[in-house]
């Protein structure tokens, strides 16, 4: 989200341990220019000896003298407010009536980021949608961040099927959101907005269930989904679609390679599990062994479920101890998982990939399917390498 939405500024609001805790969180952000700070509430405004409100004005305050370029704001409750004695929504309609129209000023809760990160996104999503203009015409929005990258190639794909009333939420610029109504139909571009989803079914919008872009299947899939409901016909779509399929079939062969009939487990860290399993074991033949994933939304996760192995276990949640046991049972070729137990996994020989890289890296669409599946195969043939050239060990 911060480096989506170019005017957006995000203040992490709450007590030292948890707004630092959202800060590691978020660590990637030192990639980006700064569009983040913590607000931190010390022991002297919990115990009440000073005006939390004041204090936040005077932040805000100072904050937007420093850096005219914002025009919206997200106060970032990193805790309760029962916690921080703070309500952070209240505080922000209070400031966001004394700043609009120059910025807009909303509020989301981060407490319990550190269980799935993506809830962040989410979270950030859902308090936009109110914001949305009403509109009575029929189109189509896309939801979920996209590198501007893959974005412009989704942009192009549309634009050579003749398709024009496709707006993609969040925009890069908060001054330019996209309408919805009635007539409005949605899709997904990651499987971890359920909230967002239901929040823009309330107001009207209409979602459309698919696999998600990650690989051809998904990739064509997802497409076919929006230019069908647009009115594209199949000819029309299959003339603009098959040669970037091709293109990107033939750069999966020598991936496919690599990753053919190896084993790979899935700890629950991003909610990206589901989806990158159907594209490894469907596309590059890989062997699933389990499939975790923090949340299991049904409905959005449908029609990628309903393609896996029927014996491939699926789980839900985090419990670490008896998922430590079952990869032991299954020894995988690669698992995949969170930074806290990729260390001591790589230390008992196992060959992992950080779940965090997935969410951080341009997976979606035809021309990243085969960046996605160098992901898994790059930790493959490091430790071949190492296994085998053990002059590789001493450069």
């Amino acid at each position: 989200m911060h480096r989506k939405i170019q005017d957006a500024f995000f203040l992490v609001v709450g007590s030292r341990t948890c707004a630092h805790l959202i800060q590691s969180a978020a660590g990637v952000m030192i990639f980006a220019e700064p569009r983040f700070a913590t607000a931190i509430i010390d022991d002297r405004d919990l115990a009440g000896l000073a005006d939390a409100n004041e204090e936040l004005d005077k932040v805000v305050q100072r904050l937007l003298a420093r850096r005219p370029d914002i025009k919206l704001l997200f106060l970032v409750g990193s805790c309760p407010s029962e916690v921080i004695k703070l309500d952070l929504h209240r505080a922000a309609g209070r400031l966001d009536k004394l700043y609009a129209p120059q910025v807009r000023i909303l509020n989301y809760s981060g407490s319990g980021i550190e269980t799935t990160f993506t809830q962040g996104e989410d979270a950030c999503l859902q308090a936009l949608v109110p914001e949305l203009p009403t509109t009575t015409e029929k189109n189509m929005l896309i939801v979920g961040c996209l590198p501007d990258i893959v974005e412009d190639q989704f942009i192009r794909l549309f634009q050579e099927m003749g398709i024009a009333q496709v707006r993609f939420f969040p925009p890069r610029n908060s001054k330019t959101l996209p309408a919805i109504g009635q007539n409005t139909s949605f899709v997904l571009a990651q499987p971890f907005l359920g909230d967002t989803a239901r929040s823009l079914q309330a107001r009207g919008a209409q979602l459309l269930t698919s696999p998600f872009p990650f690989g051809v299947e998904g990739t064509s899939t997802w497409l076919w989904t929006i230019a069908s409901a647009m009115g594209v016909e199949k000819s029309v779509f299959e003339a603009v679609t098959e040669p970037k399929k091709a293109r990107a079939l033939k750069a999966l062969i020598p991936l496919k390679e690599t990753l053919q009939n190896k084993k790979i487990f899935f700890f629950p860290d991003s909610q990206l599990e589901i989806p990158l399993a159907r594209f490894l074991n469907h596309e590059l033949g890989m062997q699933l062994t389990e499939v975790g994933t923090p949340y299991l939304n049904k409905l959005i996760l449908e029609k990628e479920i309903n393609v896996l192995p029927r014996q491939v276990q699926l789980s839900e949640g985090q419990d670490v101890e008896k998922q430590l046991d079952r990869l032991k049972i299954a020894a995988p070729d690669l698992v995949v998982c969170g930074l806290g137990l990729a260390n001591p996994l790589e230390s008992e020989g196992y060959t992992t990939k950080w779940a965090i890289e997935l969410v951080f890296s341009p997976i979606h669409g035809y021309d990243q399917a085969a960046d996605l599946a160098e992901l898994f195969a790059r930790p493959l043939r490091r430790k071949a390498l190492l296994q085998y050239s053990p002059e590789a060990l001493c450069s």
